[in-house]
Formats: C-alpha cells, sequence, structure tokens
C-alpha cells in the first residue's frame, strides 16, 4: 500500500478539502455511527433535539472509551432507548459522561464540582448538503478554502435525487483516482468511448475534463450510443461532479474520502432531470432515474475494477498522447502542503490543456 510520501506530495499525510464521511440516511435513527476517516476515529450521530449532525473526535478522554461504537449492554444506552445520543450531546456507555455538540464535557453524573477544562473531546466542521454529510479537514486547522459541495439542482422539483452506492473500500491512494481526470487514453478501452474533443483545465481548486462522443457502456434506454457530453470537476481533492448531456441530462457525483494513509472510502451517485420536462419528476422519471444510475455506476465499476488491481503509480510513463497527468499531479499537491505555498503548484499547472492528437473540447461544434 503505497502512502503520501511513496507518491512525494507534501508536508501533510493526509489533504486539505471538504469530503464525505457519511450518508445522511445512514443518521435516520438517533444510534450513532463509528466512522474511521484519516487515520482516525470519529463519533458521527444526529442530535435529537436540533436534527443537527455532529462529527466528534472518538475516544473520551476519561477512559479512552469509544463514544460511538456499538453498544447493547451499558444502562446508558439500554435506559437511552437503545441510543447514548442525548439531546444534541452524546454519552459514554462507560461512565456516563456527556459531550455536547461543541465537544465539552457538560456533565459527569457522580462528580460533584466544576468539570476540568481537558473533558473535551474535538468537534469537526460538519455540513449536511445534498443527502451526504461534508466534513472540512485540514492539516493546518484552518477555516474553509472554498464553499462546501452544493447544486442548485437538488432543490429543483424536476430532478430525481439520488441514492448514494456505497462502494465501500479501495487499497489504493487516492493519487491513482486522481490520475483518472486527465487519463483521455483509457476512455476507449475501458468505457468503449470515441473520443471527439477533449480538454483539461486546471484554476486554483479545481481541474476539470470536458470531452464528448459515443460511449459503449452508458447507452440509451434503446441500446443506441448517442453523442455523450461530459463537464467534469474536481472541487478539491475528493469531490467529482459531472454534468452529462446526451443521453438524460444529469448530474453524476462521485466522492471519495481517506481512510488510512493508502486507502479510501468511495461513494457514487446520479442525480437526473425529468425526460418530458415535468415540473414534478413523475414515477417513470424516477424509474428511468435509478436506471441511469446504475448503468453510471457500471461505467464507474470499470475503472474500480482495475484500481483494484493495479500497482501503485510512483513514476508513470506517460506520453504526450495520454493527457496532462503531470500537470495533475502538480495540481494536486497544492492540498497536501501549507495553503501559503499553494501558488508554487498552481503557476506551474493552471491552464488549459490538450492531449497531443487530440481536438480541444472548446472549438466549435
Amino acid at each position: 500500500m503505497a502512502t503520501s510520501k511513496d507518491y512525494r506530495l507534501g508536508d501533510f499525510t493526509f489533504p486539505r478539502g471538504w469530503f464525505m464521511v457519511a450518508d445522511g440516511a445512514e443518521l435516520n435513527t438517533h444510534k450513532p455511527l463509528a466512522v474511521r476517516f484519516f487515520g482516525k476515529d470519529f463519533a458521527l450521530y444526529r442530535g435529537r433535539e436540533s436534527g443537527k449532525v455532529v462529527l466528534l473526535d472518538a475516544y473520551c478522554p476519561h477512559m479512552k472509551t469509544h463514544l460511538a461504537a456499538p453498544n447493547t449492554t451499558s444502562y446508558v444506552v439500554i435506559d437511552g432507548g437503545g441510543s447514548n445520543v442525548e439531546g444534541d450531546g452524546i454519552r459514554c456507555p462507560y461512565h456516563g459522561w456527556r459531550f455536547g455538540a461543541d465537544g465539552k464535557c457538560d456533565d459527569i453524573p457522580y462528580h460533584q464540582g466544576p468539570i476540568p477544562a481537558a473533558a473535551a473531546v474535538k468537534s469537526w466542521p460538519v455540513v449536511e448538503s445534498m443527502g451526504a454529510v461534508w466534513v472540512w479537514h485540514d492539516p493546518e486547522g484552518g477555516e474553509p478554502e472554498w464553499n462546501h459541495p452544493s447544486l442548485p439542482q437538488w432543490d429543483d422539483p424536476s430532478w430525481v435525487h439520488w441514492k448514494f452506492d456505497h462502494l465501500g473500500m479501495l487499497q489504493q491512494h487516492p493519487q491513482e483516482v486522481i490520475d483518472n481526470i486527465a487519463d483521455v487514453a483509457h476512455l476507449s478501452p475501458i468505457h468503449g468511448s470515441t473520443v471527439q474533443r477533449y480538454e483539461n483545465i486546471f484554476d486554483g481548486h479545481t481541474a476539470t475534463q470536458r470531452q464528448c462522443g459515443p460511449h459503449r457502456t452508458l447507452v440509451a434506454a434503446d441500446g443506441v450510443s448517442t453523442i455523450l457530453h461530459t463537464d467534469t470537476t474536481y472541487h478539491g481533492p475528493g469531490v467529482l461532479i459531472s454534468y452529462l448531456t446526451g443521453y438524460l441530462e444529469s448530474i453524476l457525483m462521485i466522492t471519495h474520502t481517506p481512510v488510512e494513509d493508502g486507502s479510501i472510502k468511495v461513494w457514487h451517485a446520479l442525480m437526473v432531470k425529468s425526460a418530458g420536462n415535468n415540473a414534478q419528476a413523475t414515477v417513470p422519471d424516477v424509474v428511468a432515474a435509478r436506471q441511469f444510475q446504475e448503468s453510471s455506476r457500471l461505467a464507474f465499476m470499470q475503472d474500480f475494477e482495475v484500481w483494484t488491481n493495479k500497482a501503485p503509480c510512483l513514476q508513470g510513463l506517460f506520453l504526450p498522447s495520454d493527457g496532462p497527468f503531470m500537470k495533475t499531479r502538480i495540481w494536486y499537491k497544492q492540498f497536501y502542503n501549507p495553503r501559503a505555498n499553494k501558488h508554487e503548484y498552481l503557476d506551474q499547472c493552471e491552464g488549459t490543456y490538450v492531449p497531443r492528437g487530440a481536438v480541444a473540447y472548446s472549438e466549435a461544434r
């Protein structure tokens, strides 16, 4: 399992950015979830009072008990109706210490006197958006550098909301997945695409791929392959959003979040606009959306299968016609280094790139 150090990415083991940590539907009960990302354990839950999602460091400072690990025998859990979430806080199942959404201990049932200031766990900045829970991760502890993932189409009733495909763990460093944004040469052998136009654009925290052509995996319901246009952007290091036109108008989202240094958890989702331009999506629209999302998932799994079985590409034998892999890798390094130094990397990669032999997407159709 190759690490960030092996890829020579920079000062940090894990990158700066917004990352998905859960499907919001996983928090529809009051039971907490034990989750692990960035080499750390967390307690994730939805407060009973406000419905607010809370992410805390997992271990109680008292005796290092996991606040969210499954527990059925503690009377803290039994008396709580099967949950140790209380109000917008959470009680440790071992001794009953309660921690608020801010991570500070606000009650020790058997203790008289002031609560020590050290009786606290870190509370992480989380946002619930588009059915997902997002955390801002920054090794420097800074405020978010850009807005959390959101789409205006989410609030438009003519669009069918996605349901997340939980693709599980990929035992690869995220660099292997990020490389895909520049990989024009894989589109034909993996997806059966005939690429007619293609370009990459690197701009600040975004990396974009624009391309079009027939596609053998994402086809219309009658099996006909028309021209598929994709406008795909990484918003930071872990959130890919792609606008698809040519079949059904849709928006694809793929997210990956580091678990350990060299492994990630991956989700896939697709939102689809009513094919009949209905103001409110109909039952047939939902059926069509679910079918198209499954086709999209299958297309992504073509990449996933290769990633699962490949060795780390620490130094690739890249060709000028492959796509701008090295520009992508330079762009990616900004998230593994102090934000004060990001222009050291952006100055080397920002711009529009067309692989040798390709036709720029922005050329007249």
